[in-house]
């Protein structure tokens, strides 16, 4: 089962790899086409209608992230979708990262992987404790290829899906990933995700900022989550548009802003390796970290599948890097580099949103192999972790369980 995700994962992969070039040569070529071009571009992004029409058509519990979904079988909340969800995932994932929606791998990755598992458990005849070991394994091994992180794809598993330790699922998440990456590394290659320059350990002095650093990520995370959450309420109450017009709309919008900044659109890995190598445009900087916010929002919202890991580390290595700035200017005797805290920002985002420190360190770890920033990063996240748990606000996936859950009751009404 872990061969077969870290397959299926790496695939879709290097398919989004390959709908980016595509993508970005298709905008260049149209600019030569002056406002027939303009138009071309725009209607392209309806791509994402057919997406949204795929889910709704074949596979509702193929929207969005999948992640909660997960969560909710897992619980027996809910009952565990059909096979079709699969290649409904992988097509309608292609097609709307793929035409720019600002959407991450890594849900559709999770949500296929436990697809799979689930298959193989039918497929030997196990009962409910088996299949369900086997689903978080698989989810799991998903989010180990998405970003070639192994130990986060196990981690991940006990934090946020099980949220509890258990032996035979930490065992099995543990044989699932390391299969996984095993698999896909063999077409993808073994580089982490984002090269980042080699880091100095950070001056005792200077940890102090970090806690600031995840102070401040801890209030977007707040942000970040009660405005995800207004903005999916806010689509949810346009029932007179169809969900295909919605997502059309949304995919035009995006494709508006690709043919003006094509890096700006899509899962974002490339502008996070900007900030990571401290090459993103200072001035600009904070106009694209709102342009993306509101843009991974309305991408989320579409109902289209894709996840939000990616996007979120998009935001926290930028929120990150404008700190950093700052701090270099004020406290230039530290000689700590903008690059360490876009790093740690990453990780402090990510708890702050998601509230699974561990899975964040380590995630963040392994797709830059800044170890040196372990310490930092640890007081980034207690603070980014502190602040929304002292102010109330529910960890995103939680509260997208609760409307997962609501969406599937209004289902079976039905």
């Amino acid at each position: 089962m872990g061969a077969a995700t870290g397959l299926v994962c790496a695939l879709f992969r290097l398919c989004l790899q390959e709908a980016d070039r595509l993508r970005d040569a298709a905008v260049g070529w149209a600019h030569g086409q002056a406002a027939f071009g303009f138009l071309l571009v725009v209607l392209a992004g309806g791509a994402a209608a057919l997406a949204a029409w795929l889910v709704r058509r074949f596979a509702p519990h193929a929207s969005g992230s999948g992640i909660p979904h997960v969560e909710l079988v897992l619980r027996q909340a809910v009952p565990t979708a059909p096979f079709r969800l699969l290649p409904v995932k992988f097509v309608g994932g292609l097609l709307a990262i793929g035409s720019g929606l600002a959407l991450g791998r890594e849900g559709p990755s999770v949500q296929m992987g436990a697809s799979l598992a689930h298959l193989a458990a039918e497929l030997s005849r196990r009962g409910w404790a088996d299949t369900r070991v086997l689903m978080a394994a698989g989810a799991g091994a998903g989010l180990a290829t998405a970003f070639n992180a192994p130990i986060a794809g196990a981690v991940f598993v006990l934090e946020e899906l099980v949220q509890r330790f258990e032996r035979r699922i930490a065992l099995a998440a543990l044989a699932a990933s390391a299969t996984a990456i095993a698999t896909a590394r063999v077409l993808l290659g073994n580089q982490p995700d984002f090269l980042v320059a080699p880091l100095e350990p950070v001056p005792t002095l200077g940890l102090p900022l970090f806690l600031v650093l995840g102070a401040v990520a801890g209030l977007l995370a707040i942000a970040y989550n009660r405005s995800l959450l207004a903005t999916i309420a806010a689509f949810e109450r346009l029932r007179a548009i169809p969900a295909e017009m919605r997502a059309a709309l949304v995919g035009a919008a995006v494709a508006a802003v690709a043919w003006f900044a094509p890096a700006l659109v899509g899962g974002g890995d490339v502008l996070t390796q900007r900030a990571l190598d401290g090459a993103a445009p200072l001035a600009l900087l904070p106009l694209i970290f709102l342009l993306r916010f509101a843009m991974g929002h309305a991408s989320y919202a579409a109902g289209t599948p894709g996840g939000l890991f990616a996007p979120m580390l998009v935001l926290g290595a930028q929120a990150g890097l404008l700190f950093g700035v700052g701090c270099a200017a004020a406290f230039p005797g530290l000689g700590i580099p903008p690059a360490a805290f876009a790093v740690v920002g990453m990780a402090a985002l990510f708890t702050g949103i998601v509230r699974a420190p561990l899975t964040g360190i380590v995630l963040i770890i392994e797709m830059t192999a800044a170890f040196t920033l372990l310490l930092p990063m640890l007081g980034a996240c207690f603070a980014a972790m502190l602040v929304p748990t002292l102010l109330r606000d529910a960890p995103i996936y939680e509260a997208l369980r609760e409307g997962t859950l609501r969406r599937q009751k209004a289902l079976s009404r039905r």
